[in-house]
């Protein structure tokens, strides 16, 4: 098997895993495909998972458009646009192998304060800052999930996945055209990228009896879950490949 056929199947498969499980949470396609896309083949990423970032959420979108916080919604993209362009520069000047690990660490900070606590304080200033830092980590990683996702984690499962699947659509837009604009948005991305639609929207299908499941008010621990296991896979990544 060659390269990229490697990269198609085993890439694909976590694409569909990252699928079922963002359908179902609201976020998490990046943070489970793109530690795998990223030990098969580092110079498709982060474009290849960026165009499946940008696709997946009109799934969502199309079903559940109408419960999309638009004034977090606002917040977030005022943060998201400046910290774009940071991510821009740190894929451009900056290892990708120390941000990982830093983001690793601060999204299981994260989830351990949340843990503990009632819920996190949902407001201009701090959903502002996820957008910032959502920013910089998806432009430079393409894993932009757990910050936003944990500003949002005590909304309702509808009202989660919409507002998410918005900011993420928007998210990927930006972060492509950086990319682009930096050259770092090779072909070779962009195809492997399409390729991935296919596992990307089965997984979306299959993640319908999981959106009824966690509908009944386990958003918040699968949140949680999901952040803490993708920020421990980042780490050993990055510990391991360096």
């Amino acid at each position: 098997m060659d390269d990229l056929a490697l990269v198609l199947t085993i890439g694909g498969l976590a694409v569909f895993a990252g699928a079922v499980v963002q359908g179902g949470v609201g976020f998490g396609m990046g943070l489970v495909a793109a530690p795998v896309l990223t030990l098969l083949d580092p110079s498709v990423m982060p474009g290849a998972i960026q165009v499946a970032n940008l696709t997946l959420p009109l799934f969502t979108l199309a079903s559940e458009w109408r419960r999309v916080d638009w004034r977090g919604l606002g917040f977030a993209v005022l943060g998201r646009v400046p910290g774009g362009l940071v991510g821009g520069a740190v894929v451009v000047y900056i290892s990708i192998h120390h941000l990982s690990l830093f983001i690793g660490v601060m999204v299981l900070v994260a989830v351990v304060l949340t843990a503990r606590a009632v819920s996190l304080p949902r407001n201009g200033l701090t959903t502002t800052t996820a957008g910032f830092v959502s920013g910089v980590t998806g432009t430079a990683t393409g894993i932009g999930g757990p910050p936003i996702a944990l500003v949002y984690q005590s909304a309702k499962g509808p009202q989660i996945r919409a507002t998410l699947a918005m900011f993420f659509f928007l998210s990927a837009a930006q972060s492509l055209v950086i990319l682009a604009a930096v050259g770092r948005l090779p072909a070779l991305a962009l195809g492997t990228g399409a390729a991935l639609l296919v596992p990307m929207i089965a997984g979306f299908l299959v993640s319908a009896p999981l959106r009824r499941y966690l509908d009944g008010g386990k958003v918040r621990a699968a949140v949680l879950v999901v952040a803490a296991l993708s920020a421990l896979v980042l780490i050993v990544q990055t510990l391991a490949s360096s």
